[in-house]
């Protein structure tokens, strides 16, 4: 006997595709476009799994949902939407959905994921999770691919304790996700408490983490506190982990397999509970490979990694990242405005070496300085300095390096004033360069790593580790002579 699928969708065609490919797949498909029949079928004992869109005529499927989990708790209800936001994705989470898929779909994936949900039917299930109205204002914003993976996953961690490795360029929201993660996951109630290695001397950071005793050093007046005990029962967010020096490395990695501590100058064990959320823009299995982070440490931390992609990665978000920043600054005081569609497209055309960050500092730069309520492409363009780009020219009217360097490095200065940038500049802009030349020299020599190493005049292991470095996916092709 075949396996029955409830499917509510209010798109006919949306109806029709997966019916076809549900009932080729061997399942028996009821369609109906509105909740009512749904309810009336699972209210009956009807279907073996769930497929409903979110908004529908005669409601929302949110709605429905905690009263469908409380009749057929082992009914799996897999939830697809249009509005592929991360409030979205932590909704369906929060009122019991087995998955959640962003419209449009892979017809693949939502079989594989109809298949997995009739297989983990019979599993038993976590207590019932409380579904809670989300904030007027979302932490993270984007309906790009990209995103669209970062919130399932992040929907899927929020009821686990599970350790997170956050990896990403400055200024893409490391932080952010963290603390996603912790507002809206199982430790909600608990403190947020974050500590930046690369922004603390070396020498205080155990200090910083696990506190410290009177008299433990010169100027220790008094017993203080650490970040592990200021964020027990919530989430400790270890910011720039890449920067820890090599003895707080073997001390974190102490207190993740024992769960407890001393202060500095202590005797006594203090346990810990706290969740490990870890961040870094470097690339620790480089470091590992130098010598300048433990590889034990990193498998503890790289428990679930996320990468946050760079905003040229995900030029799709600038539209609604822009119009989010805006009401931002409108909530502070700032006169309403708007960006010009062709303003938008100049943006999505920048590179955004400063990823996120340059685009709220810019957004809030053109709502204060500028009276226009539509900010013109001509404004955007003066202010991104995109008029000087097109002119790194040499004499002979190629493109010169040094003075795209000098620009790229010039704007990543402007981007932080009054401040510096993080620290690692050299090597950014070193890999922003090596990364094109490897690329564009194996695609050149056909994918032949040997012929490539030769032109580049590079030991062969050299550019292995190099290629693994920029994660350089090579094609191979023979070359026309």
């Amino acid at each position: 006997m075949s396996h029955v699928v409830l499917l509510a969708d209010d798109d006919a065609a949306i109806r029709m595709v997966l019916n076809q490919a549900l009932t080729r797949a061997g399942y028996e498909v009821r369609p109906t476009g509105n909740i009512s029949t749904m309810w009336n079928w699972i209210s009956r004992g009807e279907g073996d799994v769930l497929i409903t869109d979110v908004a529908m005529p005669d409601g929302n499927a949110f709605e429905v949902m905690p009263k469908i989990k409380k009749l057929r708790p082992d009914l799996p209800m897999i939830v697809m939407s249009a509005q592929n936001t991360f409030m979205t994705a932590i909704r369906a989470n929060e009122v019991g959905a087995y998955e959640y898929l962003p419209k449009p779909f892979d017809i693949t994936e939502v079989l594989s994921v109809v298949a997995r949900a009739l297989a983990d039917a019979k599993k038993p299930t976590t207590g019932d999770r409380k579904a809670e109205e989300p904030g007027e204002t979302m932490p993270l914003v984007g309906r790009s691919t990209a995103m669209q993976d970062i919130y399932r996953a992040l929907a899927r961690l929020m009821q686990t304790d599970l350790t997170v490795m956050i990896t990403g360029e400055s200024g893409t929201g490391k932080e952010l996700v963290a603390r996603a993660l912790h507002d809206f996951g199982k430790r909600r109630n608990g403190p947020f408490v974050a500590i930046n290695m690369a922004a603390i001397p070396r020498d205080l950071i155990e200090a910083e983490l696990f506190g410290h005793e009177k008299g433990a050093f010169t100027g220790a007046n008094s017993r203080t506190s650490g970040r592990f005990e200021q964020a027990e029962g919530g989430t400790l967010f270890l910011d720039e982990i890449g920067d820890m020096p090599m003895d707080a490395q073997t001390r974190l990695l102490r207190v993740l397999q024992e769960g407890e501590y001393t202060m500095v100058g202590g005797r006594s064990s203090i346990k810990t509970n706290v969740r490990i959320v870890a961040a870094t823009h470097r690339d620790l299995s480089q470091m590992i490979r130098q010598g300048l982070f433990r590889e034990d440490l990193y498998y503890r931390l790289n428990v679930v990694p996320i990468r946050l992609p760079p905003l040229r990665e995900r030029v799709d978000d600038v539209g609604d990242l822009a119009a989010h920043f805006l009401k931002a600054a409108q909530r502070e005081g700032e006169p309403i405005k708007s960006i010009a569609p062709e303003a938008i497209k100049l943006m999505q055309n920048y590179s955004w070496p400063g990823n996120v960050r340059e685009l709220e500092n810019l957004v809030r730069r053109l709502s204060a300085l500028y009276a226009d309520e539509s900010i013109s492409a001509e404004i955007v363009q003066n202010e991104l300095n995109i008029t000087d780009r097109p002119q790194v020219t040499g004499s002979s009217g190629t493109m010169d390096v040094s003075m795209a360097v000098e620009t790229h490095v010039g704007q990543l200065l402007r981007e932080y004033e009054p401040n510096l940038p993080p620290a690692g500049l050299y090597q950014r802009v070193i890999d922003r360069v090596e990364a094109p030349l490897i690329a564009m020299t194996l695609n050149a020599c056909g994918g032949n790593q040997i012929k490539a190493a030769d032109l580049l005049g590079l030991n062969r292991n050299t550019l292995r580790k190099k290629i693994r470095t920029h994660s350089i996916e090579i094609v191979k092709h023979s070359r026309r002579n």
